[in-house]
């Protein structure tokens, strides 16, 4: 017996995607030098599906690695949230995180400076709970309006069809809101070793609700047990020249080798008293996404432990399929009054629809471990594995049908007097004392090595956007703002004069 016909004694049989049993894999020719036949079904259904076998790209987070893994609840926080994955100490529940760069593409490199997601879906038994975040505590914006353009400066320039650096620095120095982000990003924080390596961070305020209906405000807070690690600049360029995934093969390296990556969550709590009290005594907006909560004023709280324990099988299918949304809550969290989290409820659900199908839900790994029931039907992909022929409208008088629970229904948000109105985000707002804070906290060396970066990178930005952007440095810190000029070459007395009209824009 021939090599081949061992092999094929062993083996499965080859099959088109009907199951039908393929003889032989050559195109079906007239004679050995052609033409092709269309009868050959198989050929043209391997090739048909090759053109398809792509899906879009994500805007953002397009490039990414992902892992299954375990939580474990390690402490009661019961009196906080009634939400059934922390019901008890020592319950378990089934996760999936996927780790990505934010503004590359998907062949972009691992290791550039660039913010890290950490998105994570607990497989709960009362449903999907999607924890969509970074690895930093805040973001570049609070204004829902500005995300989308925020993003386009972080891509490639519609003329050149080449990224740079103007665009970003002309959006930062006209949105100072930005520079707490900007600071963590150019900072030594800001080029992570791994992702085995960064905390996770929720980054929004959501809400916790406990059996009595009482709601607090709540930030998660993924601490890494790895410790963290970062790279500077030179080193990741060469990791760059000689692997561009370097994070995505240490991560699925690391789990073949039994070397589980964990983080312990821990979570702030506040009260709306806390809230009010603390808006007054700063100034500062709770629900605002560029702003962290002082650790002194609001201690964390440690919860449990997620462990990453098991590599997908098939990228494509279970990362590149993946779908996280923070629409995805379960009873006991709830979102805030967070502005850009309210708008993401809906725009990385929509997305989802358009990238993945309207039922993207019932794709493995997005598919819940808990019993689904609900009317909505058909479209693309749809199974009706959960629903068959019930009937697909409510209300009902069917035996046996899916029905509202009040006991699930969340408390009354109660806004007060709220007025609904299109609120300037820029006004009446301190964009500067936490981003100056974080300066001061790092150590000299630090401080110049972060000016370095940011001048290295402004450099490429045109002049009046270096003056614009210089403004907001020395409002965080006049030492910040002065390194970052003499960086450049730029003597700041006579530079304010020359680009007067932009100071006082600024400052206006």
């Amino acid at each position: 017996m021939s090599n081949t016909q061992d092999n094929q004694t062993k083996c499965p049989f080859l099959t088109t995607a009907e199951g039908a049993p393929i003889g032989r894999q050559q195109a079906l020719t007239a004679g050995p030098r052609g033409p092709l036949l269309m009868q050959d079904t198989a050929l043209l259904e391997q090739m048909q599906h090759f053109n398809r076998e792509r899906i879009p790209e994500r805007v953002v987070h397009a490039k990414g690695s992902g892992a299954y893994g375990t939580f474990t609840v390690t402490h009661d926080i019961t009196k906080f949230t009634k939400a059934s994955i922390f019901s008890k100490v020592g319950k378990k529940t089934e996760c999936f995180l996927r780790f990505s760069t934010v503004a590359g593409e998907r062949g972009a490199a691992d290791a550039e400076r660039d913010v890290r997601g950490f998105a994570v879906k607990f497989y709960t038994d009362e449903g999907n709970w999607d924890m969509v975040g970074n690895n930093t505590p805040v973001f570049f914006v609070r204004d829902p309006y500005k995300f989308q353009n925020f993003i386009h400066t972080q891509k490639r320039d519609p003329k050149t069809n080449l990224r740079g650096h103007d665009m970003q620095w002309d959006f930062w120095s006209q949105c100072p809101e930005s520079l707490h982000q900007v600071t963590i990003l150019f900072s030594d924080r800001g080029l992570p070793a791994s992702y085995r390596h960064i905390n996770g961070y929720g980054s929004h305020t959501y809400s916790f609700i406990n059996a009595q209906g009482e709601r607090v405000w709540c930030k998660f807070h993924f601490k890494c047990n790895q410790g963290i690690k970062n790279w500077m600049d030179d080193h990741a360029a060469k990791v760059i020249g000689d692997d561009r995934e370097s994070h995505q093969r240490d991560l699925f390296n690391a789990i073949e080798k039994g070397e589980f990556p964990s983080w312990t969550l821990k979570v702030q709590i506040m009260t709306q008293a806390q809230a009010d009290a603390w808006s007054a005594k700063t100034g500062w907006n709770p629900f605002d996404l560029t702003k962290v909560w002082p650790h002194a004023d609001f201690p964390l709280h440690e919860v449990g432990k997620l462990e990453l324990n098991r590599n997908p099988e098939n990228y494509h299918a279970e990362v590149e399929q993946a779908a996280f949304k923070p629409s995805a809550l379960v009873p006991g969290i709830g979102p805030s009054p967070d502005k850009m989290l309210q708008a993401r409820l809906m725009s990385y659900a929509d997305t989802h629809l358009h990238r993945v199908g309207v039922n993207h839900h019932q794709i493995p790994v997005n598919k819940p471990r808990c019993p689904v029931m609900h009317y909505m039907r058909d479209g693309q992909g749809a199974t009706a594995e959960t629903y068959g022929g019930a009937p697909n409208y409510w209300p009902n008088t069917r035996a046996g049908t899916p029905m509202p629970n009040e006991k699930f229904a969340d408390p009354a948000w109660d806004l007060g007097q709220a007025v609904v109105d299109r609120f300037d985000s820029t006004e009446n707002h301190d964009d500067f004392t936490q981003a100056g804070n974080l300066y001061r906290m790092f150590d000299d060396a630090h401080r110049d090595r972060l000016c370095s970066r940011i001048a290295g990178n402004l450099a490429q930005a045109r002049k009046e956007i270096q003056m614009r952007q210089l403004c907001h440095f020395f409002r965080a810190d006049e030492d910040y703002g002065r390194r970052i000029a003499a960086k450049l070459g730029i003597n700041v007395d006579a530079a304010m004069q020359e680009f007067k009209p932009v100071h006082d824009s600024v400052r206006a």
